[in-house]
């Protein structure tokens, strides 16, 4: 299984046209980590190009299906009144235990220009077989999907082991251990999976706090991968698959995939 290490490196803002907006990562940020059982999960939706602060909010129609799994049961989650850079959900935890929180959206298409394609397929770690059918063909029309997923430990969630099981994306980060408990310097372990499948030699990345520089990985056989989270608060990990697709209006159909997690300063 492969590792990434964290550069201290400070990440330069990329300024990015409005026409590559399906390259701005969207993510699903809890106001808290932790809750009380019987407590309401509180929850931001929004994407943006510097984690973890909301830029823009996802509008409510534009999901296709929300989720809170904790107990055995799974719900919709419930949107509220947005603010100006996010749209603000929430879900009751009656019981304790690890909850797994999530969003998909409807799919939306885009097209891009040459420079936009190239930057795009840079910045997502695209194979270099996407890249040469699109030299070949000279034209980006691209249907894509968001998939925002995170986990809230609701009381003393040490016995409940879900989170090692799919909420059934089609695009899914898994975490390989308990999400909730993290530490600075501790390692995180994830599979991807495609459709419930590993996906192998797949590009992931971490986005830790502060702006800091991601940190890339690519998945072993197995599907799996690992970052070392050398710093305390909100991290990112997030993952772009592109296929081709057999649409008549598009050329390739793509599933943005996020996972956010807390990790808590070292004892």
């Amino acid at each position: 299984m492969h590792r990434a290490v964290l550069s201290s490196l400070t990440l330069g803002v990329v300024v990015l046209s409005a026409a590559t907006a399906s390259a701005h990562d969207t993510w699903l940020l809890p106001a808290r980590f932790e809750v009380r059982p019987g407590a309401t999960i509180e929850l931001n939706l929004t994407s943006g190009m510097r984690f973890p602060d909301p830029e823009s909010p996802v509008k409510a129609d534009r999901l296709a299906a929300s989720g809170i799994r904790l107990g055995g049961r799974t719900v919709p989650l419930e949107p509220r009144t947005p603010t100006k850079a996010a749209l603000r959900l929430s879900a009751t935890a009656p019981v304790p235990g690890v909850a797994a929180l999530w969003v998909v959206s409807k799919p939306r298409t885009l097209s891009l220009g040459p420079d936009e394609v190239k930057h795009y397929l840079e910045e997502i770690g695209a194979p270099p077989s996407v890249e040469a059918r699109w030299l070949n063909q000279q034209r980006w029309r691209e249907s894509y999907s968001k998939l925002a997923k995170t986990y809230v430990a609701v009381g003393n969630a040490s016995a409940d082991r879900s989170w090692q099981e799919p909420v059934g994306l089609r695009l899914e980060i898994v975490p390989l251990g308990d999400p909730t408990t993290l530490r600075e310097g501790s390692e995180f372990a994830v599979r991807v999976l495609r459709e419930g499948k590993p996906v192998p030699d797949f590009s992931l990345s971490a986005l830790p706090p502060k702006y800091a520089k991601p940190v890339r990985a690519r998945t072993d056989s197995d599907g799996r991968a690992a970052f070392l989270l050398d710093r305390p608060g909100p991290w990112l990990l997030r993952s772009t698959l592109i296929e081709e697709s057999s649409a008549p209006d598009t050329d390739w159909e793509s599933l943005f995939a996020t996972l956010s997690i807390s990790v808590g300063k070292a004892k």
